[in-house]
Protein backbone atom coordinates (compact mmCIF):
# COMPACT_ATOMS: atom_id res chain seq x y z
CA UNK A 1 0.00 0.00 0.00
CA UNK A 2 1.02 3.61 -0.50
CA UNK A 3 0.82 5.78 2.60
CA UNK A 4 -0.41 9.35 2.30
CA UNK A 5 1.45 12.38 3.59
CA UNK A 6 -1.17 12.66 6.36
CA UNK A 7 -0.59 9.02 7.39
CA UNK A 8 3.15 9.54 7.64
CA UNK A 9 2.90 12.90 9.36
CA UNK A 10 0.71 11.24 11.97
CA UNK A 11 3.25 8.45 12.43
CA UNK A 12 6.16 10.79 13.07
CA UNK A 13 4.14 13.12 15.30
CA UNK A 14 3.00 10.19 17.44
CA UNK A 15 6.58 8.92 17.67
CA UNK A 16 7.88 12.37 18.69
CA UNK A 17 5.11 12.76 21.27
CA UNK A 18 5.99 9.39 22.79
CA UNK A 19 9.67 10.27 23.31
CA UNK A 20 10.38 9.97 27.00
CA UNK A 21 13.21 12.24 28.04
CA UNK A 22 14.83 12.07 31.44
CA UNK A 23 13.36 14.34 34.08
CA UNK A 24 16.64 15.64 35.51
CA UNK A 25 18.24 17.98 34.94
CA UNK A 26 15.05 19.62 33.72
CA UNK A 27 17.06 22.56 32.35
CA UNK A 28 18.75 20.20 29.88
CA UNK A 29 15.76 18.18 28.67
CA UNK A 30 12.88 20.66 28.80
CA UNK A 31 14.25 22.75 25.88
CA UNK A 32 14.47 19.55 23.79
CA UNK A 33 10.84 18.70 24.45
CA UNK A 34 9.93 22.33 23.77
CA UNK A 35 11.53 22.59 20.32
CA UNK A 36 10.18 19.19 19.23
CA UNK A 37 6.68 20.10 20.44
CA UNK A 38 6.55 23.15 18.14
CA UNK A 39 5.85 20.90 15.18
CA UNK A 40 7.29 22.05 11.90
CA UNK A 41 6.98 20.34 8.55
CA UNK A 42 8.55 17.02 9.66
CA UNK A 43 9.92 17.09 6.12
CA UNK A 44 12.93 14.84 6.60
CA UNK A 45 11.25 11.94 8.43
CA UNK A 46 8.27 12.07 6.07
CA UNK A 47 10.61 11.82 3.07
CA UNK A 48 12.44 8.92 4.73
CA UNK A 49 9.12 7.10 5.17
CA UNK A 50 8.06 7.90 1.60
CA UNK A 51 11.34 6.56 0.23
CA UNK A 52 10.90 3.30 2.09
CA UNK A 53 7.31 3.10 0.88
CA UNK A 54 8.43 3.31 -2.75
CA UNK A 55 9.89 -0.19 -2.34
CA UNK A 56 8.14 -1.74 0.67
CA UNK A 57 4.70 -1.60 2.33
CA UNK A 58 6.27 -1.93 5.78
CA UNK A 59 7.31 1.63 6.59
CA UNK A 60 7.46 1.07 10.36
CA UNK A 61 10.99 -0.26 9.95
CA UNK A 62 11.94 3.38 9.24
CA UNK A 63 10.50 4.72 12.51
CA UNK A 64 13.77 4.96 14.46
CA UNK A 65 15.86 6.63 11.73
CA UNK A 66 12.94 8.95 10.98
CA UNK A 67 12.99 10.09 14.61
CA UNK A 68 16.77 10.45 14.45
CA UNK A 69 16.55 12.66 11.36
CA UNK A 70 13.96 14.93 12.98
CA UNK A 71 15.95 15.23 16.21
CA UNK A 72 19.15 15.97 14.28
CA UNK A 73 17.40 18.64 12.22
CA UNK A 74 16.06 20.32 15.35
CA UNK A 75 19.47 20.10 17.03
CA UNK A 76 20.89 22.07 14.11
CA UNK A 77 18.13 24.68 14.51
CA UNK A 78 19.01 25.31 18.17
CA UNK A 79 22.60 26.12 17.22
CA UNK A 80 21.67 27.88 13.98
CA UNK A 81 19.20 30.20 15.74
CA UNK A 82 21.80 31.04 18.36
CA UNK A 83 24.47 31.88 15.78
CA UNK A 84 21.98 33.91 13.73
CA UNK A 85 20.62 35.64 16.86
CA UNK A 86 17.12 34.67 15.68
CA UNK A 87 14.31 35.39 18.10
CA UNK A 88 11.42 33.44 16.53
CA UNK A 89 11.14 29.84 15.36
CA UNK A 90 7.80 28.41 14.21
CA UNK A 91 6.05 31.41 15.66
CA UNK A 92 7.53 30.91 19.16
CA UNK A 93 10.63 32.17 20.99
CA UNK A 94 13.82 30.37 20.04
CA UNK A 95 15.48 28.27 22.75
CA UNK A 96 18.25 30.78 23.47
CA UNK A 97 15.63 33.51 23.87
CA UNK A 98 13.30 31.45 26.09
CA UNK A 99 16.22 30.14 28.17
CA UNK A 100 19.77 31.31 27.34
CA UNK A 101 22.68 30.73 24.97
CA UNK A 102 24.38 28.08 27.12
CA UNK A 103 21.15 26.08 27.26
CA UNK A 104 20.79 26.20 23.47
CA UNK A 105 24.34 24.86 23.08
CA UNK A 106 24.12 22.06 25.64
CA UNK A 107 20.56 20.94 24.88
CA UNK A 108 21.51 20.93 21.20
CA UNK A 109 24.51 18.73 21.96
CA UNK A 110 22.25 16.33 23.85
CA UNK A 111 19.93 16.17 20.84
CA UNK A 112 22.81 15.18 18.57
CA UNK A 113 23.71 12.34 20.92
CA UNK A 114 20.06 11.31 21.08
CA UNK A 115 19.82 11.26 17.28
CA UNK A 116 22.61 8.66 17.17
CA UNK A 117 20.82 6.62 19.83
CA UNK A 118 17.88 6.27 17.44
CA UNK A 119 19.82 5.84 14.19
CA UNK A 120 21.68 2.76 15.50
CA UNK A 121 18.38 0.92 15.99
CA UNK A 122 18.21 0.07 12.27
CA UNK A 123 18.66 -3.62 11.35
CA UNK A 124 22.25 -4.81 11.73
CA UNK A 125 22.61 -5.72 8.04
CA UNK A 126 22.14 -2.09 6.94
CA UNK A 127 23.63 -0.34 9.98
CA UNK A 128 27.11 0.34 8.50
CA UNK A 129 25.62 1.85 5.34
CA UNK A 130 23.04 3.95 7.21
CA UNK A 131 25.65 5.17 9.71
CA UNK A 132 27.99 6.16 6.88
CA UNK A 133 25.27 8.24 5.22
CA UNK A 134 24.16 9.83 8.50
CA UNK A 135 27.64 10.64 9.81
CA UNK A 136 28.88 12.03 6.49
CA UNK A 137 25.76 14.18 6.29
CA UNK A 138 26.17 15.45 9.86
CA UNK A 139 29.66 16.73 9.06
CA UNK A 140 28.48 18.27 5.79
CA UNK A 141 25.75 20.21 7.62
CA UNK A 142 28.43 21.66 9.93
CA UNK A 143 30.51 22.65 6.90
CA UNK A 144 27.50 24.36 5.36
CA UNK A 145 26.79 26.33 8.52
CA UNK A 146 30.42 27.46 8.69
CA UNK A 147 30.30 28.66 5.07
CA UNK A 148 27.08 30.51 5.88
CA UNK A 149 28.79 32.34 8.75
CA UNK A 150 31.94 33.01 6.72
CA UNK A 151 29.86 34.56 3.94
CA UNK A 152 28.41 37.15 6.34
CA UNK A 153 31.80 38.89 6.34
CA UNK A 154 32.15 38.90 2.54
CA UNK A 155 30.68 41.05 -0.22
CA UNK A 156 32.08 38.96 -3.07
CA UNK A 157 30.21 35.67 -2.57
CA UNK A 158 29.45 34.06 -5.92
CA UNK A 159 26.21 32.31 -6.83
CA UNK A 160 28.08 29.00 -7.19
CA UNK A 161 29.46 29.36 -3.64
CA UNK A 162 25.98 30.05 -2.32
CA UNK A 163 24.56 26.97 -4.05
CA UNK A 164 27.31 24.82 -2.56
CA UNK A 165 26.63 26.29 0.88
CA UNK A 166 22.91 25.51 0.81
CA UNK A 167 23.64 22.08 -0.67
CA UNK A 168 25.65 21.32 2.46
CA UNK A 169 23.55 23.18 5.01
CA UNK A 170 20.10 22.07 3.83
CA UNK A 171 19.98 19.77 0.81
CA UNK A 172 22.24 16.95 2.02
CA UNK A 173 20.04 16.18 5.04
CA UNK A 174 16.96 16.00 2.82
CA UNK A 175 18.87 13.77 0.39
CA UNK A 176 20.21 11.59 3.21
CA UNK A 177 16.68 11.14 4.56
CA UNK A 178 15.59 9.78 1.20
CA UNK A 179 18.63 7.54 0.81
CA UNK A 180 18.29 6.08 4.32
CA UNK A 181 14.61 5.42 3.69
CA UNK A 182 15.45 3.74 0.39
CA UNK A 183 18.12 1.55 2.00
CA UNK A 184 15.62 0.37 4.61
CA UNK A 185 13.11 -0.33 1.85
CA UNK A 186 15.57 -2.64 0.10
CA UNK A 187 16.29 -0.37 -2.87
CA UNK A 188 19.16 -1.08 -5.24
CA UNK A 189 22.25 1.11 -4.91
CA UNK A 190 21.31 2.78 -8.19
CA UNK A 191 17.78 3.64 -7.02
CA UNK A 192 19.03 4.82 -3.61
CA UNK A 193 21.54 7.02 -5.41
CA UNK A 194 18.89 8.49 -7.70
CA UNK A 195 16.70 9.29 -4.71
CA UNK A 196 19.69 10.99 -3.08
CA UNK A 197 20.12 13.14 -6.21
CA UNK A 198 16.39 13.85 -6.19
CA UNK A 199 16.72 14.97 -2.57
CA UNK A 200 19.66 17.26 -3.35
CA UNK A 201 17.75 19.06 -6.08
CA UNK A 202 14.55 19.29 -4.05
CA UNK A 203 16.61 20.51 -1.10
CA UNK A 204 18.18 23.30 -3.17
CA UNK A 205 14.76 24.36 -4.44
CA UNK A 206 13.38 24.16 -0.90
CA UNK A 207 16.07 26.46 0.53
CA UNK A 208 15.69 28.95 -2.31
CA UNK A 209 11.96 29.08 -1.56
CA UNK A 210 12.77 29.57 2.13
CA UNK A 211 15.04 32.51 1.26
CA UNK A 212 12.29 33.96 -0.88
CA UNK A 213 9.69 33.62 1.86
CA UNK A 214 12.05 35.36 4.28
CA UNK A 215 11.63 38.49 2.15
CA UNK A 216 8.18 38.11 0.58
CA UNK A 217 6.34 35.78 2.98
CA UNK A 218 3.70 36.52 5.56
CA UNK A 219 5.17 36.41 9.07
CA UNK A 220 2.10 34.76 10.59
CA UNK A 221 2.37 31.92 8.05
CA UNK A 222 6.15 31.78 7.81
CA UNK A 223 6.74 31.43 11.55
CA UNK A 224 9.95 33.49 11.51
CA UNK A 225 10.68 37.20 11.37
CA UNK A 226 10.26 38.50 7.83
CA UNK A 227 13.45 40.18 6.69
CA UNK A 228 15.61 38.26 9.14
CA UNK A 229 18.12 37.34 6.41
CA UNK A 230 18.36 40.99 5.39
CA UNK A 231 18.99 42.13 8.96
CA UNK A 232 21.74 39.54 9.49
CA UNK A 233 23.34 40.17 6.06
CA UNK A 234 22.80 36.58 4.94
CA UNK A 235 24.27 36.04 1.50
CA UNK A 236 21.14 34.58 -0.03
CA UNK A 237 20.63 34.22 -3.75
CA UNK A 238 18.65 37.48 -3.72
CA UNK A 239 21.40 39.55 -2.12
CA UNK A 240 24.17 37.95 -4.16
CA UNK A 241 22.25 38.58 -7.39
CA UNK A 242 21.40 42.13 -6.35
CA UNK A 243 25.07 42.97 -5.71
CA UNK A 244 25.96 41.39 -9.06
CA UNK A 245 23.43 43.04 -11.39
CA UNK A 246 22.34 46.31 -9.81
CA UNK A 247 23.69 49.72 -10.80
CA UNK A 248 26.45 51.54 -8.91
CA UNK A 249 24.01 53.69 -6.96
CA UNK A 250 21.98 50.78 -5.61
CA UNK A 251 25.13 48.73 -5.06
CA UNK A 252 26.42 51.50 -2.82
CA UNK A 253 23.11 51.57 -0.95
CA UNK A 254 23.26 47.81 -0.38
CA UNK A 255 26.83 47.97 0.85
CA UNK A 256 25.96 50.85 3.18
CA UNK A 257 23.22 48.78 4.82
CA UNK A 258 25.40 45.66 4.97
CA UNK A 259 28.22 47.48 6.77
CA UNK A 260 26.01 49.68 9.01
CA UNK A 261 26.41 49.04 12.72
CA UNK A 262 23.46 51.02 14.04
CA UNK A 263 20.30 51.08 11.95
CA UNK A 264 16.52 51.01 12.07
CA UNK A 265 15.46 47.42 11.30
CA UNK A 266 12.34 48.39 9.36
CA UNK A 267 14.21 50.96 7.30
CA UNK A 268 16.91 48.44 6.35
CA UNK A 269 14.39 45.77 5.33
CA UNK A 270 12.36 48.24 3.27
CA UNK A 271 15.40 49.73 1.53
CA UNK A 272 16.86 46.36 0.54
CA UNK A 273 13.49 44.93 -0.47
CA UNK A 274 12.89 47.98 -2.71
CA UNK A 275 16.07 47.17 -4.64
CA UNK A 276 15.04 43.51 -4.89
CA UNK A 277 11.69 44.63 -6.32
CA UNK A 278 13.33 46.91 -8.88
CA UNK A 279 15.53 44.03 -10.06
CA UNK A 280 12.60 41.59 -10.25
CA UNK A 281 14.51 39.19 -8.02
CA UNK A 282 11.39 37.40 -6.88
CA UNK A 283 10.82 36.19 -10.44
CA UNK A 284 14.51 35.30 -10.95
CA UNK A 285 14.48 33.22 -7.78
CA UNK A 286 11.36 31.37 -8.86
CA UNK A 287 13.10 30.49 -12.14
CA UNK A 288 16.01 28.97 -10.25
CA UNK A 289 13.63 27.07 -7.96
CA UNK A 290 11.93 25.61 -11.03
CA UNK A 291 15.29 24.61 -12.52
CA UNK A 292 16.24 22.49 -9.49
CA UNK A 293 12.74 21.13 -9.04
CA UNK A 294 12.66 19.86 -12.63
CA UNK A 295 16.15 18.39 -12.24
CA UNK A 296 14.85 16.52 -9.20
CA UNK A 297 11.86 15.19 -11.12
CA UNK A 298 14.21 13.84 -13.81
CA UNK A 299 16.10 11.90 -11.13
CA UNK A 300 12.88 10.48 -9.72
CA UNK A 301 11.84 9.43 -13.22
CA UNK A 302 14.82 7.04 -13.28
CA UNK A 303 13.91 5.30 -10.03
CA UNK A 304 12.82 1.78 -10.93
CA UNK A 305 9.37 1.55 -9.32
CA UNK A 306 5.93 1.87 -10.86
CA UNK A 307 4.61 5.37 -11.40
CA UNK A 308 1.67 4.87 -9.05
CA UNK A 309 4.15 4.30 -6.18
CA UNK A 310 5.63 7.73 -6.89
CA UNK A 311 2.39 9.69 -6.94
CA UNK A 312 2.26 10.61 -3.25
CA UNK A 313 5.91 11.70 -3.25
CA UNK A 314 5.31 13.83 -6.34
CA UNK A 315 2.26 15.48 -4.79
CA UNK A 316 4.12 16.14 -1.54
CA UNK A 317 7.16 17.73 -3.16
CA UNK A 318 5.00 19.80 -5.48
CA UNK A 319 3.21 21.18 -2.42
CA UNK A 320 6.57 22.01 -0.85
CA UNK A 321 7.52 24.09 -3.87
CA UNK A 322 4.25 26.02 -3.66
CA UNK A 323 4.16 26.47 0.12
CA UNK A 324 3.72 29.83 1.82
CA UNK A 325 5.40 28.85 5.08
Amino acid sequence: MTYTFADLENKINMAINELDYEKEPNSLFQPISYILSLGGKRLRPILAYMSTNLFDDDVDKTASPAIALEIFHNFSLLHDDLMDKASIRRGHPTVHKKWNANTAVLSGDAMLIDAYKHIVKVPANVLPEVLEVFTTTAMEVCKGQQYDMDFEKRLDVKESEYIEMIRLKTAVLIAASMKIGAILGGASKKDAGKLYEFGINIGLAFQLKDDLLDVYGDQDNFGKQIGGDILSNKKTFLLIKALEITNKENNAILQKWITAQDFDSGAKINAVKKIYDELNLESLTYKLIKKYYLAGLNCLLEVNVTEDRKEELLTYTNNLMNREK
